[in-house]
């Protein structure tokens, strides 16, 4: 019997995301820590960069939210010309990260991602 680490799962757990619609082009779980856990990134995305700019942008988001009275954060997005980095809490410790393109249905993408932060929550 082959058993699957759970990095491995973490991992096929994103590409089924990314499988999920076509508007998904990368995906990472970093920690809040700004660690990899996991990551489908292209190979010319540094991931200790991905994961560093994720867990500030989770961390300033939170700040933001929490000060301005707008209760629990739930989401962050960066819409850039080029597309949209999303992201969005995995439990208490980790953070899915998305790349998204610039023409993506970000309703499709926003229930996608929450399908799999409940699927990853299990992993984690």
């Amino acid at each position: 019997m082959v058993t699957v680490s759970r990095v491995d799962q973490l991992t096929n757990a994103l590409y089924a995301l990314q499988s999920s619609t076509a508007d998904v082009e990368a995906s990472a779980i970093v920690s809040v820590d700004g660690l990899i856990i996991a990551s489908a990134l292209p190979g010319e995305t540094g991931e200790d960069r991905v994961a560093a700019m994720s867990a500030a942008m989770l961390s300033l988001g939170e700040r933001i939210a929490d000060e301005l009275r707008r209760g629990s954060l739930e989401q962050v997005y960066v819409k850039g010309n080029r597309g949209y980095v999303l992201l969005m809490s995995v439990g208490e410790d980790a953070v899915l990260t998305v790349l998204a393109g610039s023409r993506a249905k970000l309703g499709l993408v926003f229930l996608e991602m929450r399908r799999a932060v409940e699927r990853l929550s299990r992993l984690i």
